[in-house]
């Protein structure tokens, strides 16, 4: 075949193509021509790399970038304030306001609706943990489910995180970024699903085994599932909301294990986040009494060493210091007359 005969890769493009991927052609791979530099730049994404070279990771989990491109979402699905600026203004307006929303009747239906989508898209990006799959491929599961129900997911650009789930996996306490990783045996990983649905956003996380996990990994997860569990059993109207820290801290220390303090559970309904504040941890200073109609989420991050985490380079991935494991599960909760239910049940 002539140079002149080779067609462009880029998908709709059919134009006769001469330029091929210097990479291709390094590694002696036959094909990958391009008509055109804007044609190569679309369609190539790079050789899998650490993103931060220079950055002393404190576990064995390293970042693997690139990052595929930001997913679409229909326009006709409605979307939050954040959606193309990244920037959640109505959120802000009340940042430092300790007054807690009481929800009417309408809202609450409005928040059992996202929260049930929310559970549907959670169980279907679970449902594709095994060895071998990428975070970034368990994203594009997601994101399609949450959008084929005509939700927004709502971490997508909240202030600029790039992907439409977090997936944190071993040391990751929170906010993982999706990326080209393959989840490997042996590894947890919990993924975190906000929807935002008719100007609602329900919120839910799980930390799941990656096809054989050790006895300690399965305690870790099994102890968070119960930290949540324990403190889901004291809501009800007129609880304060720095009690539920006490009990998840004693549950998670009488079973080896420390409580992030630094992340905390929050009001949810048409914010993605607000008051009231729900740390995890005894000892806490967090404000206001617990009533019916408020809507909020208990979210206990819970480690196998020390609960000290920083931050990747990334701006987002939240990991334990010494590099040593952690789990968490969430539920986005209703306050009733009686007790609470359970809206991500």
């Amino acid at each position: 075949m002539a140079a002149s005969d080779h067609i462009c890769l880029s998908e709709g493009c059919g134009k006769t193509a001469t330029l091929q991927c210097p990479t291709c052609i390094k590694l002696k791979i036959e094909g990958s021509y391009f008509c055109s530099q804007d044609c190569f730049k679309k369609n190539w994404v790079g050789e899998p790399h650490n993103p931060f070279p220079n950055y002393r990771y404190t576990g064995d989990l390293q970042a693997v970038y690139p990052l595929s491109p930001r997913r679409e979402v229909p326009k006709e699905i409605m979307r939050p304030d954040y959606a193309e600026t990244s920037i959640p203004i109505s959120e802000q307006n009340v940042r430092m306001s300790s007054t807690i929303k009481v929800l009417n009747e309408e809202e609450i239906t409005g928040m059992r609706e996202v929260c049930k989508i929310s559970r549907e898209v959670l169980d279907i990006g679970a449902a594709a943990i095994r060895p071998g799959i990428t975070t970034d491929e368990i994203d594009e599961i997601i994101h399609k489910a949450t959008i084929e129900r005509g939700a927004y997911p709502s971490p997508l650009n909240y202030y600029k995180f790039p992907k439409s789930v977090c997936t944190s996996v071993n040391e990751v306490i929170c906010h993982g970024i999706p990326d080209k990783r393959p989840l490997k045996d042996g590894d947890i990983v919990n993924l975190d699903v906000t929807c935002y649905y008719k100007g609602f956003h329900g919120d839910m996380n799980a930390t799941y085994c990656v096809g054989n996990v050790d006895a300690q990994g399965k305690k870790l997860i099994d102890t968070a599932r119960e930290c949540l569990e324990k403190s889901i059993a004291m809501v009800k109207p007129g609880i304060k909301y720095r009690d539920f820290g006490k009990v998840i801290e004693e549950h998670a220390k009488k079973n080896g294990f420390s409580v992030v303090r630094t992340f905390s559970g929050h009001g949810i309904n048409q914010l993605f986040h607000c008051a009231p504040n729900v740390p995890h941890y005894n000892n806490n200073k967090a404000v206001g009494i617990v009533k019916a109609g408020h809507c909020f989420t208990i979210e206990p991050m819970i480690c196998e060493g020390g609960w000290r985490d920083e931050i990747w380079p990334d701006n987002w991935t939240a990991v334990t210091t010494d590099g040593k494991r952690s789990a968490q599960f969430e539920h986005t909760l209703l306050v009733t007359e009686n007790g609470c239910e359970i809206l991500t049940k």
